[in-house]
């Protein structure tokens, strides 16, 4: 009934951008917080970045100052901008929403299905 598609992942050299995109789509009432977290091989799921539907945002110190997170309620897209890309980057990103599928329902966090990003020369 919810689906959360990213797109935008690939192949960047250290250095390089990408930007991710998660959208949300279905029988949806309300979106709180979004999200983008990651998983390197042989390494446990870890949080990325959060934005809430005010605009508040947070980050794991590690990709402080070179991701943005940001979102557009209307469209209920949530995007992050990667710059300053580092081969430790390199994991399946996964974007998550806490949403509301009708006024009585309790809040759910989805999931999407992951995008690649490989940072190598």
């Amino acid at each position: 009934q919810v689906q959360l598609v990213e797109s935008g992942g690939g192949l960047v050299q250290p250095g390089g951008s990408l930007r991710l995109s998660c959208a949300a789509s279905g029988r949806i009432f309300s979106i709180n917080v979004m999200g983008w977290y990651r998983q390197a091989p042989g390494k446990q799921r870890e949080w990325v970045a959060t934005i809430t539907s005010g605009g508040r945002t947070n980050y794991v110190d590690s990709v402080k100052g070179r991701f943005t997170i940001s979102r557009d309620n209307a469209k209920n897209t949530v995007n992050l901008q990667m710059n300053s890309l580092k081969p430790e980057d390199t994991a399946v990103y996964y974007c998550k929403a806490d949403i509301k599928s009708t006024d009585w329902a309790p809040r759910y966090d989805y999931w999407g299905q992951g995008t690649q990003v490989t940072v190598s020369s």
